[in-house]
């Protein structure tokens, strides 16, 4: 089994998971927003703290890469990056609807995360592959497709929430190998600071 430690702080919540062998720290905390850089590396040290490890012993880090919070996919990437360096250890992506998809017994669905405004980031799967690339949409074209999975308490027709915090052992697990230089943010839509500009 892999040591490692994974973060997200993609959205108002923060998960992060310290892995030492058969040994797991998961912390949780439901509503950090606007906190996530006052509260992560505190939370992190508790993690590794809880299973005795030591950022040189991970194999690898990983964070959540969006789409979400602008902000919060920053900090997250950063961070996991900050301690790649640092370890001189690889770094593994995960997206938002990895962490979703990885979590979902179905062939055919949808994993959907808001955006804000009515609108909402969704990418389709069937059969284990993406059928529907990662979009930006509105309620009305959301709610044609179905089932709808997500993390976050959503009011939409055929939606089902997973639990956040139990999701990012296997998303991480589920990526792959480890990639050097992997950790890019996923933005589907432009920022508010972007879509403003004349």
């Amino acid at each position: 089994m892999s040591n490692f430690l994974a973060i997200d702080t993609s959205s108002r919540y923060l998960t992060v998971l310290a892995q030492k062998g058969s040994e797991k720290k998961l912390i949780h905390l439901d509503d950090c927003a606007m906190k996530h850089s006052c509260v992560l590396m505190g939370e992190v040290q508790k993690a590794l703290d809880a299973v005795n490890l030591k950022p040189e012993e991970c194999d690898f880090f990983a964070a959540v890469t969006g789409p979400g919070s602008f902000t919060g996919i920053r900090i997250g990437i950063a961070t996991a990056k900050g301690f790649a360096v640092g370890a001189d250890k690889p770094v593994r992506a995960v997206t938002d609807f990895d962490l979703i998809a990885y979590n979902v017994n179905s062939e055919n669905f949808y994993t959907v995360i808001d955006a804000a405004h009515g609108y909402y980031y969704v990418c389709g799967y069937r059969g284990g592959k993406i059928t529907m690339p990662p979009a930006y949409i509105s309620r009305e074209e959301v709610e044609k497709l179905s089932p709808l999975f997500g993390i976050e308490d959503l009011d939409l027709k055929n939606y089902t929430r997973l639990n956040a915090g139990d999701c990012l052992e296997r998303a991480v697990n589920g990526c792959g190998n480890a990639d050097v230089g992997g950790l890019r943010a996923l933005y589907v839509r432009k920022s508010q600071a972007e879509e403003g500009r004349k």
